[in-house]
């Protein structure tokens, strides 16, 4: 605005100031024909020259009629049809007549005069879901994350490949992907250049962000990160940025978790790591690396005539030196080379040959069990494996070889917080006569082995079981076959204190025999049969009766005819089927 039209803009905005409740639209109506402006341009325009009065807050704000449970299933149906990328795939107009028709939600307010329930509008609903902060906007914003340090350079690297923005073709050289040609819905232009596409290896230390770069073909591959990596460890003088990380951060691809590159992480005793899928952020470093030379790289090939592969890691080479030495990084406000050669003598681990590398990256640690002698064989040589911790006669051990020493090699163990610890192993040497160089003379003095894991646990067992605290009472103890436990352990307490459980008698049948044994069984004389009829009838035997007993069985009662018999007496007792023989005693008669 000019100079003209601000001061007759703050000379209209104090006039209607001035001008009472009602008064300010006559004077808004002569500017607007003095300027002519409409009416929401000339307010605009006072806002800015002039100062404005907030406006007090409506004495309803932050109500709504929505009730959270509505909100929640809305927000919710919402989510259900949501692309990962945030964008929604239905309206909330949809939405909310989608859930009134299925009967979820009512979203209306109550209308105090009539009684009825009057619809909420699209309007207040949005409205309420920002009261309730379930908007679109709230839910999809990204989660919050913990920020993680590094000790000194060379603590942490992290390694990640991308596609170049250039792509190799047939009649030799390399130029610039159109993007109107090789874009995301167009797959069959990138098939064609598939095997023939560059990409960008970028490997950033986490500490100082220097960058090293290196382009090859062949795509993400475990030979290929190997094969950067190396490069990257590998001295390169004069300059700074080289050497052995302690520990590496990468995604959780294929190349990265394979077996090519694990056994070069292990060789070179590297502490490797990948991050949960889908969580990019975690090697931001990285991600920004990539970014950084894209735009500040590659944005200058299209530019330049590139031929080949190395002349595109030539170039790359000399800008990366040159963005090293320069650009200050805004973190801790040095360059990049700068803050890499504070690093410390014991923190910076040179690397070994390119050829023990690539030999390492070929072989995974071999499988060893440990020997008597505390040893392993590997190589066709023997090593002392004593000084790792908690070894124990015939346990398996990982072993691979040394980089740094070819007299010794390394045994791979699991720490406790599960991930690989790294202990050498010094070769064994042997005399002439084929014992080992360390080994204690006969007849000079004697030296045992120190205790291992497993004998310092059976100590430890042994004074438990005893109750005793010196290893000599521990002995005396065994010889005395003193209990264990002091006898308090009852051994047979949960025989004594189980309950058999009662169990009902099974119905069987007979077996079948063929030819049984003859047993013959005595009947019962008179007298017998007396005694058994009193403890069944519950009375003594009548001379009558006894009579009648001698008549029916005058050669003696059988045991199975006991029952017949006391059913006999009985009935003849009570003057029914007095004279009634009882079956076995009428074919005695007969």
């Amino acid at each position: 605005m000019s100079p003209v039209l601000i001061e007759r803009l703050v000379e209209i905005a104090q006039a209607a100031r001035a001008a009472g409740y009602g008064d300010r639209e006559p004077i808004y109506q002569c500017a607007m024909l003095e300027l002519g402006l409409s009416r929401a341009t000339l307010l605009r325009k006072l806002k800015t020259v002039a100062f404005t009065e907030a406006r007090k807050r409506r004495s309803d704000h932050g109500e709504t009629c929505l009730t959270p449970a509505d909100g929640k299933m809305l927000a919710a149906y919402m989510r259900v049809h949501t692309r990962a990328t945030g964008k929604p795939l239905v309206k909330l107009e949809h939405a909310v007549d989608t859930l009134r028709t299925n009967g979820e939600i009512v979203a209306a307010r109550l209308d105090t005069k009539t009684g009825e329930l009057v619809p909420l509008s699209i309007t207040a609903i949005r409205r309420a879901l920002s009261v309730y902060r379930l908007d679109s906007a709230t839910l999809n914003a990204p989660a919050p994350h913990v920020e993680l340090s590094v000790k000194h350079p060379n603590h942490v690297w992290e390694i990640d490949a991308s596609i170049c923005v250039l792509y190799y073709l047939p009649t030799g050289g390399l130029a610039v992907m159109d993007a109107a040609v090789f874009e995301k819905n167009k797959p069959g232009n990138f098939k064609k250049v598939e095997k023939d596409r560059v990409w960008r290896y970028a490997v950033v230390d986490k500490c100082t962000g220097a960058i090293y770069v290196e382009y090859v073909f062949g795509g993400e591959s475990g030979a290929n990160v190997s094969q950067i990596f190396t490069n990257a460890i590998q001295q390169r003088a004069p300059y700074p940025f080289y050497g052995v990380p302690h520990m590496i951060y990468v995604d959780p691809g294929c190349a990265n978790t394979g077996a090519i590159f694990k056994n070069l992480a292990r060789g070179l005793q590297i502490d490797l790591r990948w991050h949960l899928p889908g969580n990019a952020r975690a090697t931001g470093a990285v991600e920004k690396a990539h970014d950084i030379i894209e735009c500040q790289f590659e944005g200058r090939l299209a530019s330049m005539d590139i031929q080949s592969i190395e002349q595109l890691n030539f170039e790359a080479t000399r800008w990366m030196h040159m963005f090293n030495a320069s650009r200050i990084h805004s973190r801790h406000q040095m360059t990049r080379y700068g803050a890499w050669v504070k690093i410390k003598q014991h923190e910076l681990r040179l690397a070994p040959a390119l050829d023990v590398c690539r030999e390492l990256a070929r072989s995974a640690p071999e499988r060893r069990v440990v020997t008597g002698t505390l040893s392993v064989n590997y190589g066709g040589a023997e090593y002392d494996v004593s000084g790792v911790p908690d070894i124990c006669n015939g346990q398996a051990v990982l072993v691979c070889r040394n980089p740094w020493r070819p007299d010794a090699v390394q045994i791979v163990q699991a720490g406790e917080d599960g991930h690989d610890k790294f202990y050498v192993a010094e070769a064994v040497g042997r005399t002439e006569w084929g014992y080992r160089t360390d080994a204690v003379p006969f007849g000079e003095k004697f030296s045992r082995h120190a205790d291992t894991h497993a004998q310092k646990s059976i100590k430890l067992l042994d004074r438990l079981i005893t109750g005793e605290t010196s290893d000599e009472a521990v002995a005396k103890a065994k010889k005395a076959k003193k209990l264990p436990f002091d006898g308090r352990i009852d051994a047979f307490k949960t025989v004594a204190d189980f309950t058999v459980p009662a169990y009902l008698p099974r119905a069987g049948t007979a077996m079948n025999i063929p030819n049984p044994a003859q047993v013959v069984i005595k009947p019962l004389t008179q007298m017998q049969a007396a005694v058994h009829m009193r403890t069944m009838l519950g009375r003594a035997v009548t001379v009558e009766e006894n009579q009648r007993i001698a008549q029916l069985y005058p050669d003696g009662v059988p045991e199975e005819a006991l029952q017949e018999l006391a059913a006999t007496l009985r009935q003849a007792q009570d003057g029914r089927g007095a004279e009634e023989i009882p079956s076995a005693a009428r074919l005695r008669m007969v």
